[in-house]
């Protein structure tokens, strides 16, 4: 649906030029909701824009729904972008129009019968959940409504492909969740493949069946959600993870580690990292590990979450007994598709 092949792109500066991104290669599905996260000036959205042409790039091709935007002539890609739906952070309403005006207006521009641009904004103004609100201005509507305005304008043309650019970031999290749903519903019900730039991992961990990282202009990691967040591979990644699930032990943790040390120092201990995910989760895996290798496992700190319908859990366990016993636990363990890293005691 979406193909992006080495792109990179450059602005002008002084007294050097940014380059804001660098050798892009990116793929979206058709019917997914494929996340980009990262932190600020990272190259977010100078990526989203690069999708539908905003920003034209400095190399490389953009493909989207067969068509290769980058050859096409100013009118071909007007033309184009019919197929390419967008909301932003601050909604971008005109604050002298209606709801209703606000939706019909891609439509006007298209020079729609009056007729069907009626039929079409009503129906989108329900799908929303603002079809008793169709005649206030944006200044009598709350945020969220404001969002939704935007979210049912951006589907007035009946695009192919929606981008949404932080949507939720100018949001308080009830109504985010809110507005994620409803991007979840309009993805199931008409299939639509939706791009969302983010840098809350909250909203991935919520919404998106892939995730792309990007840092400094570069995509650093991509996969599938629950992949990303049970092996990242990325310090960026485990940063971006670490804000929901936090993997430092608190200092209280730490400090009873550090005295269990002290006093068993023959103690061939190891601190292991867990995470598990699926149907693992639901399996009595520690205590099946201590039945067979002998090993005395100490759960030192936990978490169990849920990513859309399917359990997360990650765990920090102090190992104690010999060497070969602990390695066999760590091999099974992994053998059953948990991811299991070690750590040196005495960094902790």
């Amino acid at each position: 649906m979406i193909e992006l092949k080495h792109i990179s792109l450059t602005y002008p500066g002084h007294p050097t030029p940014v380059h804001a991104l660098r050798g892009i290669d990116l793929q979206v599905r058709p019917g997914e909701i494929f996340g980009v996260i990262g932190r600020s000036g990272a190259g977010k959205s100078s990526l989203i824009r690069v999708i539908n042409l905003l920003n034209r790039p400095t190399q490389g091709q953009v493909r989207v729904a067969g068509a290769e935007l980058t050859a096409l002539s100013t009118p071909a890609l007007r033309a184009a972008r019919h197929q390419i739906g967008m909301i932003f952070q601050h909604f971008n309403l005109l604050s002298s129009r209606t709801v209703f005006d606000n939706v019909a207006l891609p439509l006007e521009l298209l020079q729609e019968h009056p007729a069907q641009i009626k039929r079409r904004v009503d129906e989108l103004l329900d799908l929303v959940g603002l079809y008793e609100q169709r005649d206030r201005y944006p200044a009598q509507i709350s945020g969220g409504q404001k969002q939704r305005v935007g979210i049912a304008r951006a589907l007035a043309s009946s695009p192919k492909v929606l981008l949404s650019d932080e949507a939720t970031s100018a949001l308080d999290p009830e109504t985010t969740r809110a507005i994620l749903g409803l991007l979840r519903q309009i993805n199931r019900d008409f299939g639509l493949t939706i791009v969302l730039i983010t840098h809350q991992m909250q909203v991935i961990k919520q919404v998106a069946d892939r995730v792309a990282v990007i840092d400094a202009g570069q995509i650093v990691e991509q996969g599938a959600v629950m992949d990303v967040f049970t092996n990242p591979q990325h310090a960026t990644t485990r940063s971006l993870i670490d804000e929901i699930l936090p993997q430092e032990l608190p200092a209280s943790v730490v400090a009873r580690l550090r005295q269990l040390m002290a006093t068993e120092p023959s103690n061939q201990g190891r601190l292991l990292r867990l995470a598990f995910a699926g149907d693992d989760a639901n399996q009595p895996l520690l205590s099946d590990v201590i039945r067979r290798f002998g090993v005395d496992l100490n759960i030192l700190h936990g978490q169990v979450d849920d990513i859309q319908g399917q359990v997360f859990g990650s765990l920090a366990l102090h190992a104690r007994g010999e060497a070969s016993q602990v390695a066999a636990a760590v091999a099974h363990l992994r053998g059953v598709g948990v991811f299991v890293t070690e750590e040196d005691l005495s960094h902790v």
